[in-house]
């Protein structure tokens, strides 16, 4: 059985946009479908479903904070994820000097091609800034 390596992908991005404004678009079902993924639903029990290309991904968010940050952690699909769970973060920052907004990008994942993954969130983000006009 072949082990695969998970790899940490960061990224800024600038956005033009206010943390007030961003937070509700990384931290809501409703706001993550509008940019993220084709369609985001959230169970009773709290569980995301992320749907692309008619395929679902279950997570958790294991981790936010009002108007900073958001962690979703994937429900592992075999044993190695069990102890090694893939995960995103979605940090908003603010650099003090410019008051420009940033959308820091954290991804854990065993995606292999690091170009592809990095031109797969600027293809995201670019949704986004259409979204929130930045």
């Amino acid at each position: 059985m072949a082990t695969t390596t998970k790899r940490l992908f960061t990224k800024d991005f600038e956005v033009h946009a206010s943390l007030k404004m961003l937070y509700p678009y990384i931290q809501t079902a409703s706001g993550l479908s509008e940019w993220f993924a084709d369609d985001v639903t959230i169970s009773p029990e709290k569980v995301f479903t992320f749907v692309w290309d008619h395929e679902e991904h279950k997570a958790i968010m294991a981790a936010h904070r009002a108007l900073h940050f958001v962690k979703f952690e994937y429900l592992p699909e075999n044993k190695e994820d069990e102890k090694d769970p893939s995960y995103f973060e979605l940090r908003l920052e603010v650099n003090e000097l410019t008051q420009t907004t940033f959308l820091k990008v954290i991804d854990y994942s065993d995606f292999d091609d690091l170009d592809e993954l990095d031109d797969l969130w600027e293809g995201l983000v670019e949704n986004l800034r259409k979204v929130v006009g930045g």
